[in-house]
């Protein structure tokens, strides 16, 4: 099977080509190395199921050889780097990006997974976020880049679908962590982790009673790989994450507890529009797909710390 992955030398992207080549797949990595490192894909880099091509998804890009499926996961993801400076670039890779591999879909047959992301629920109304609510966004604040961009990525999906029978597949992604996430990403594991490695105090915004959900990777990368490969009726979305919640002070805490470090918490100004609880309704994933995580937060704290520990002492 010949499977395209957009954004395949990102944190996610990385992690699902290891795992499409270890179940068997040949493998084309797209990206532009804009937030991915080739890094994360080296040790596949001599693997002759596997292929690299540096391009932006911006552009349109066809291969000679028929594609089975695209996974796409090409954009940045964490607001550090969407933000700013990388608004408008986010917005043209989350729609022209988009539209260029529904193209490519559309005229190879393939099926195509786009991954949205939980930030189309806004600041909810509703918790836990089902799939049928609409959300809570602000259209035109520093986020909307990317909370917009995912939200028409997944209308052109379905218009694709409904127009020209394109076999879609949407998710959308809790806050997911592991190993292949940068150092400097902002997200706030990564975060922590990395201050608390360094000995520095542990940045906590707001008053740190704000929630998330947090995934894994491998079981995040367990459920896309399921979804792509249910039957053509199911479209999505399909909400993947972990629907245990913590508060950021909770979370603090746990990666204290598993670092000696002389680390203590700073509070500073909750950033605008950040959401204030994050939670999962896993329902249809369960029931769809089978899936819900395995493992447990504390445990893949200790992955994640391991990688860093790694990462920090190249």
């Amino acid at each position: 099977m010949k499977i395209l992955v957009t954004g395949g030398t990102g944190f996610l992207g990385s992690n699902l080509c290891k795992y499409l080549i270890k179940h068997g797949a040949d493998v084309i990595c797209l990206d532009n190395n804009y937030t991915g490192r080739l890094k994360n894909v080296e040790e596949l880099l001599n693997n002759p199921h596997f292929t690299f091509v540096e391009h932006d998804v911006i552009n349109p890009i066809d291969f000679s050889t028929p594609l089975d499926q695209i996974y796409n996961l090409a954009c940045p993801a964490s607001p550090v780097h969407y933000q700013g400076k990388a608004a408008v670039k986010t917005t043209k890779t989350c729609v022209l990006g988009i539209l260029n591999m529904l193209d490519l879909a559309t005229k190879h047959n393939a099926s195509i997974l786009q991954t949205s992301t939980s930030e189309v629920y806004g600041e909810p109304l509703v918790h836990p976020q089902v799939e049928t609510y609409r959300g809570n966004v602000n259209p035109i604040g520093i986020r909307a880049c990317y909370d917009e961009g995912k939200r028409c990525a997944e209308s052109l999906c379905f218009d694709y679908y409904r127009e020209y029978g394109t076999q879609i597949k949407v998710v959308r992604i809790f806050n997911t962590y592991g190993p292949h996430m940068r150092e400097d990403d902002g997200r706030v594991i990564s975060s922590f982790i990395v201050q608390a490695l360094q000995g520095k105090d542990i940045t906590v915004y707001g008053d740190g009673s704000q929630t998330r959900s947090f995934c894994y990777v491998d079981d995040l990368i367990e459920g896309l790989v399921r979804m792509m490969n249910t039957p053509a009726d199911l479209t999505g979305p399909v909400n993947l994450g972990n629907p245990q919640e913590f508060s950021m002070n909770e979370l603090a805490g746990l990666v204290l507890s598993k670092i000696q470090t002389k680390s203590k918490l700073v509070y500073q100004p909750l950033p605008k529009d950040d959401p204030s609880r994050r939670r999962p309704d896993i329902s249809l994933a369960r029931q769809q797909l089978k899936w819900s995580p395995t493992i447990p937060l504390s445990e893949g704290l200790d992955k994640t710390i391991g990688y860093f520990k790694k990462q920090l002492a190249m």
